[in-house]
């Protein structure tokens, strides 16, 4: 009966919830899930806001995304603790499109992103983000941290730099060259976060860094704009910074409105036009997006590993894409950037004492209200406290002590490709970085692979098979698989240079694969032993791969070429290829 391949259904509503179900679902889990969402949300409220001014674009977004994504991806994931929202790790990947397409190129890229994240989803891929090697991982996130530290030292000093799309020296020569204009009300400030968000954890009160942080701030800084002793405009605001127009309503800082419907192509471009939709446009966004679809896969799928191993508990990879995917297909259309799981909120939602999505569902309405009934304190908040908390951020994903102990624990190999992807990743972006990486370690996989697949003649003195061989018999021991980066150095060792022989065994028992490239090595040694007048005999090939020779042209003939399950039929094979020499051939395999 013929079986066809099913494609994975679409998670139903709740993927991760009926785990907790399962196992049994009261009041009591209800009532923990809503304080943990209560947490997350006066976590995400700030972080949201500072991300979504990090890569270029009004606060806002940032706040629609964690209220959209956040809970379409907690109902539609295959986590049950993941918290998704916007994250530092996209700032590099973000930044130029806004640049570049302005707000609706981004909404658009993010949109695409879905798209590829649902199919990855369905084509099952879930598990291939395993294979992303550590060095990889690491070097990219931290030179990622390095980035957004970078990028937030003009509002944390309060300088006036100019902001394009230009490299990472370029911008620093760009702040020195601004030093001489330090805003010192500003620097304070930032100081003045910076220390609240270092210091209040150690105090465990419980109530969450960032609300104190950014609400200390928030006060000193109105404080200082009404005492009338600064000159100018005083310490800069979310409100002073940015401002909104919906129709006839129009106003400074955040908008207390429902994140609302609309076509990311029919947003402002760079040029503060309508974006407008073509085919190219699409073909300028698909490289962005397959980059933002990747790196939220990886990142999704580390924070439901990570989830996993702190609660014991397992998670659906394939749903997981899906849920991402239909977030970050959805958030778009209503304002949000793109989404991902984070690490630190998903930790902070298990320590919290969540027990199913609902407190990643609890977390995203927080943020509603927020936006609704608390929109105009939020403008009070300085650029300064979101620059320092985001500095704060850049800090805890830099993972600083783990790239200090791999420098000096790896392998040069290792090492090496931690190095490159950090360098590019902050000299170039993240995406070069992550191809360079995963290039350099396959080269480095091939290389070790490549190391343990050897040939060698058995030493008749070593072996009693090999030993009652006659002269005109050798045995070769073939071990390891054979691919394009082994075939050759496996293989060379065939090579004649005995002329006195007549027939090569080759024990292949320990050869688990055979690629194309190692076919034609083989053919090439066959075609050169039959010149010569040399019969061969492979033992212990698998049936997969004797399919695989016949196919590339390997047949068995009488007297040059055949193969046998072990070293005894090889044995009276010879006798047969070779009368004369019955009498002096091995009758059992010892």
């Amino acid at each position: 009966m013929r079986r066809y391949r099913t494609l994975p259904r679409l998670p139903a509503l709740a993927t991760g919830l009926r785990g907790a179900l399962a196992e049994g679902y009261d009041r009591r889990d209800l009532w923990r899930d809503i304080l943990a969402g209560l947490t997350l949300g006066t976590i995400a409220v700030p972080l949201s806001m500072a991300l979504a001014i990090a890569v270029g674009v009004p606060p806002q977004h940032g706040l629609y995304t964690a209220i959209v994504a956040g809970a379409v991806i907690a109902l539609a994931g295959g986590s049950r603790f993941n918290v998704s929202g916007p994250t530092a790790a996209f700032v590099v990947i973000l930044l130029p499109i806004v640049q570049q397409h302005g707000l609706g190129g981004l909404l658009l890229a993010t949109l695409m992103a879905g798209l590829i994240l649902i199919a990855m989803g369905l084509g099952r891929l879930g598990r291939l983000i395993s294979f992303v090697p550590y060095p990889v991982v690491l070097g990219f996130t931290t030179g990622i941290a390095v980035v957004i530290a970078t990028l937030q030292v003009p509002d944390f000093l309060g300088l006036v730099v100019r902001h394009g799309n230009e490299s990472f020296h370029l911008h620093l020569l760009h702040i020195a060259g601004s030093l001489h204009a330090l805003d010192p009300v500003a620097f304070g400030v930032g100081l003045f976060t910076l220390a609240v968000l270092i210091l209040w954890p150690r105090l465990g009160t419980g109530v969450p860094a960032p609300l104190v942080g950014l609400g200390s701030a928030a006060v000193l800084g109105a404080l200082l704009n009404q005492s009338g002793w600064l000159p100018g405009e005083g310490v800069a605001t979310i409100a002073s910074r940015f401002t909104w127009s919906m129709g006839e309503l129009s106003g400074s800082g955040i908008p207390p409105v429902l994140p609302h419907f609309a076509w990311p192509w029919e947003l402002p471009g760079a040029d503060g036009e309508p974006l407008g939709l073509s085919f190219g446009l699409v073909q300028e966004l698909l490289g962005p997006a397959i980059a933002i679809a990747m790196l939220g896969a990886i990142e999704s799928l580390l924070c439901a590993v990570v989830a996993d191993g702190l609660t014991r508990t397992r998670h659906d990879p394939n749903a997981e894409l899906i849920g991402q995917g239909l977030g970050n297909l959805l958030a778009p259309l209503f304002g949000g950037i793109t989404a991902t799981a984070a690490i630190a909120r998903t930790a902070t939602n298990i320590r919290s004492g969540a027990r199913s999505p609902i407190a990643a569902v609890v977390h995203a309405g927080v943020v509603l209200l927020t936006v609704i009934g608390l929109a105009g304190l939020l403008g009070h908040v300085p650029m300064a406290a979101l620059a320092a908390l985001l500095l704060v951020t850049a800090w805890n994903m830099s993972e600083v002590r783990h790239f200090v102990h791999t420098l000096r624990s790896a392998p040069a190999g290792d090492v090496s490709i931690l190095l490159v992807c950090f360098g590019l990743t902050v000299l170039f972006d993240m995406v070069l970085a992550v191809g360079v990486g995963m290039g350099l370690a396959a080269a480095l996989f091939i290389r070790r692979m490549a190391s343990l697949s050897h040939g060698r003649r058995v030493d008749p003195q070593r072996d009693s098979f090999a030993a009652e061989l006659p002269a005109e018999v050798a045995l070769y021991d073939i071990n390891g698989a054979l691919f394009f980066g082994a075939a050759e150095r496996a293989l060379s060792s065939l090579w004649l240079v005995d002329k006195r022989l007549r027939v090569v065994i080759l024990d292949m028992r320990d050869v688990p694969s055979i690629d194309v490239t190692a076919m034609i090595a083989l053919q090439s040694v066959v075609e050169d032993l039959q010149r010569n007048g040399v019969g061969l005999i492979m033992v212990g090939l698998p049936a997969r791969i004797i399919t695989k020779m016949r196919r590339a042209g390997l047949r068995r003939e009488a007297g040059r070429l055949s193969h046998c399950r072990s070293l005894e039929q090889a044995g009276r094979l010879v006798r047969r290829w070779l009368p004369e020499a019955a009498g002096e051939m091995p009758t059992k395999t010892e």
